[in-house]
């Protein structure tokens, strides 16, 4: 397998297709690299390299038990970045993914990337707060801590078969085949670190991060999104960055990139060659 050891000793799991400029996808909670597949092969074929790895603790990774926050994440997307010497990158980061592509843009060094995409992204701030009344209670977020402790394998079965990819609402065809895709990659990674990325995923502001980003950036979302709600993400997040822009689907759920793969690829498509 490909891996990469980081400076703290966590082996990081990567996949790494084809040749031409590279595109880097960064997955969301609590997936792994697989969540991309579909991305990485319609990209690969339209002549990019395509890479995803496995976040620490999710998938492949190594199940550390610490650095389960923010900073470790884009560190960690660094030392990848470094390891395989990508100039010119174009960063695509889903859901906890894209919180993860914004922080390694403002933490680490843009001189090795042109462009990024968030798509369905948790920034700049899921948790309610004074500064962001629209945020959600930090107790829809402690209870999703809490259903995990108690039984990881049916919580993830009803996030993948309700409210992730939109199965539960009225007309919408559920897919087994999708549903227990998503099982399989959550099941796959390790309690501590997903217990400990809802944390991550959902406390973390990235407003800061969001103003120091320069690179053009395209920020696509669905408006029936019922994981990261977009009233309080995406229409937000554009207007904090230099050089920002927002698509919004209407009626695409959280899961886009999969149930709609074909207009998301393609738009990601359009954005690229811009």
């Amino acid at each position: 397998m490909n891996t990469i050891t980081t400076p703290d000793g966590t082996e990081i799991f990567f996949k790494d297709w084809g040749s031409g400029q590279p595109i880097v996808f960064s997955h969301g909670w609590p997936l792994s690299a697989d969540d991309w597949d579909t991305q990485m092969l319609y990209f690969l074929r339209h002549g990019y390299r395509v890479i995803a790895h496995d976040r620490r603790g999710h998938g492949r990774s190594a199940q550390t038990g610490t650095g389960h926050d923010m900073d470790h994440y884009a560190d960690d997307l660094a030392a990848l970045t470094a390891h395989l010497d990508l100039r010119d990158a174009i960063h695509v980061g889903h859901s906890t993914g894209g919180g993860e592509v914004v922080r390694y843009l403002a933490r680490h060094d843009e001189a090795r990337v042109a462009k990024a995409a968030l798509i369905s992204a948790v920034p700049p701030l899921m948790v309610q707060t004074e500064a962001n009344p629209g945020g959600q209670p930090k107790k829809v977020f402690d209870d999703l801590q809490a259903q995990l402790a108690a039984n990881r394998s049916e919580f993830y079965r009803a996030l993948a078969s309700g409210p992730f990819y939109g199965f539960n609402r009225p007309g919408v065809q559920s897919s087994d085949a999708i549903i227990e895709n998503w099982w399989r990659q959550g099941m796959m990674g390790g309690a501590k670190a997903h217990y400990d990325g809802i944390v991550a995923f959902s406390q973390t502001d990235f407003t800061e991060d969001l103003k120091q980003i320069t690179v053009p950036v395209l920020v696509m979302h669905g408006d029936d999104d019922q994981i990261v709600p977009y009233a309080d993400s995406a229409p937000l997040s554009a207007p904090l960055l230099r050089n920002g822009m927002l698509k919004t689907y209407p009626g695409f759920p959280h899961g886009m990139p999969t149930t709609q793969a074909e207009t998301i690829n393609a738009d990601l498509l359009a954005f690229l060659r811009s």
